[in-house]
């Protein structure tokens, strides 16, 4: 049986959406968790592109540890665990249920991301010439070589988004008829866009282990640096459905722009719902879900309504916080000895 949990904040996921979720509950004093199943796009990537202040040779493994080790200096506890089931509780809380930690929460932050649909293989190593992010990845192709893989819609789009970049830039179909619309198919026409239809039979690598170039069937080779899947994402909904979360039609999260999904007490963030799929964009999702969820947390300052019901305010009442937040924080100052005698 697993180990029940109190905590006032739970987000779910550890990408960089929910981590930073969880470093602004925790340092505004709210008793915080991050259950995290692990893996997630952040930990695929090698290089980290479009953070500033983070040079591009820290990986995603990297920055996310990094992130982990913050919170726990906060106070924040850190579950490496599958969350499994959702529920609402009468007393308007929320349990979750994982493998070895049952956690109940006045708040919970959905940071679940999404998975790409990544075509069949023979395919190129993730990060070493198959890439998911254009915004990301775009700047690494320039005057270079790219495919796009896909069939529809958006591989037309992302392949004339890359003539920005580079003027060779193909599509590879695999085999498929092409799905996009009959304007968009007359819109890449008008591109110097190669289109193959030809399946991929074998890959050549460099010595580094970058992509260098596919065999098709037809016998033809073509030498490329890199390029994208476009085959879509399957989103990590499950635990939205199950607290009744309204979705959109693509599967993400609908949210208000702190993040607020439609049930009161249920967040998310990040990859999960809609937007730029970057981690600066996800930092300030979990920044601003953090902010609203404080202000509905805080104690102070109480109504006049509140001061009444409760008989006026005791010294002893504040500070808000929890004595074991409050000995983290007296620790990350360097007062760890000093708490303890004071205890």
């Amino acid at each position: 049986m697993s180990e029940e949990h109190e905590y006032e904040v739970v987000v779910v996921g550890g990408g960089p959406a929910g981590l930073t979720a969880a470093l602004y509950t925790t340092r505004l004093g709210h008793d915080t968790a991050v259950i995290n199943r692990g893996g997630g796009r952040a930990a695929m990537m090698q290089d980290t592109h479009n953070v500033i202040g983070i040079t591009e040779e820290t990986s995603g493994n990297e920055l996310l540890q990094t992130a982990i080790e913050q919170i726990e200096g906060y106070g924040a506890d850190y579950h490496r665990d599958f969350v499994t089931d959702a529920e609402h509780l009468d007393d308007g809380r929320i349990r979750l249920e994982a493998g070895d930690v049952t956690a109940v929460t006045d708040r919970v932050v959905l940071a679940t991301g999404f998975s790409d649909d990544r075509p069949d293989p023979p395919l190129p190593r993730t990060g070493a010439g198959l890439h998911y992010c254009l915004h990301c990845d775009a700047y690494m192709f320039v005057d270079e070589p790219v495919y796009v893989m896909g069939h529809g819609e958006s591989a037309a789009k992302v392949a004339m988004i890359m003539l920005n970049f580079t003027d060779e830039v193909d599509i590879l179909t695999r085999g498929h008829e092409p799905e996009w619309s009959d304007e968009t198919a007359k819109q890449l026409a008008a591109h110097p866009i190669e289109v193959y239809d030809s399946d991929i039979q074998a890959i050549e690598k460099e010595d580094d282990g970058w992509l260098k170039g596919f065999v098709f069937e037809d016998g033809t080779y073509e030498e490329y640096r890199g390029g994208f899947a476009m085959y879509g994402s399957d989103y990590n909904n499950d635990l939205a459905e199950q607290l009744g979360v309204e979705l959109n039609d693509d599967g993400t999260i609908a949210v208000d722009d702190h993040g607020a999904t439609s049930v009161d007490g249920v967040y998310a963030v990040g990859d999960v719902v809609p937007g730029h799929n970057q981690i600066p964009v996800a930092m300030g999702q979990g920044a601003k879900a953090g902010i609203d969820i404080h202000y509905g947390l805080r104690r102070f300052p109480m109504s006049l309504d509140e001061i009444e019901a409760q008989g006026g305010i005791d010294a002893d009442d504040a500070p808000a916080v929890s004595d074991d937040l409050r000995a983290s924080a007296q620790a990350h100052r360097g007062e760890g000895e000093e708490a303890s005698a004071d205890d």
